[in-house]
């Protein structure tokens, strides 16, 4: 847990950090392999912040320190419903990979896997149904799920975008 001071609201903020992968790569120099290890994490607060990073470093522990001061340069705001799902269903993209997130009754759970499930966890979703397509790279479907949660919009944001009024959008 990392304790950060938001001078804005005066209050301190409980970061959740978790490593979704610890990778050995090597990068071939003159003088044999140089070893060296890349992590991946991901940081939220459970209350609809969340951010995905990437640390490479000589060792395991400056890898996700790096990490996870990446991650918070990424840190995106997730409209998450009064149910704990999401408005919408959305699709996401980085490189190859592509998710798929659609909201879920009460009660149904996190139905996603790999980098996702922590991604949406972390983020403070309780009912969503996932799936991942196209690639099985952790980071990119970490990236992925972040890019689907930031293009999501509220119905409030709807309303205002077409100039007509909350109500009337539902009326439709």
């Amino acid at each position: 847990m990392i304790k950060k001071k938001n001078l804005k609201n005066k209050e301190e903020v409980n970061w959740e950090e978790r490593v979704v992968q610890i990778k050995r790569v090597t990068k071939v120099v003159k003088g044999g392999k140089k070893l060296s290890f890349r992590a991946v994490l991901v940081i939220g607060n459970e209350k609809g912040q969340i951010g995905v990073g990437v640390g490479k470093a000589s060792d395991v522990i400056g890898a996700v320190k790096k990490g996870v001061t990446d991650a918070k340069k990424h840190i995106i705001n997730v409209p998450v419903t009064k149910f704990y799902s999401i408005p919408h269903p959305i699709y996401g993209i980085s490189g190859a990979a592509k998710i798929i997130l659609r909201p879920s009754a009460t009660g149904s759970g996190v139905i996603a896997g790999g980098s996702t499930r922590t991604v949406l966890e972390l983020a403070g979703i309780k009912n969503i149904l996932a799936k991942q397509l196209g690639s099985n790279n952790t980071l990119n479907n970490a990236r992925a799920a972040l890019n689907a949660l930031k293009n999501l919009r509220t119905f409030q944001e709807t309303a205002d975008n077409r100039n007509i009024s909350l109500e009337y959008l539902y009326k439709e």
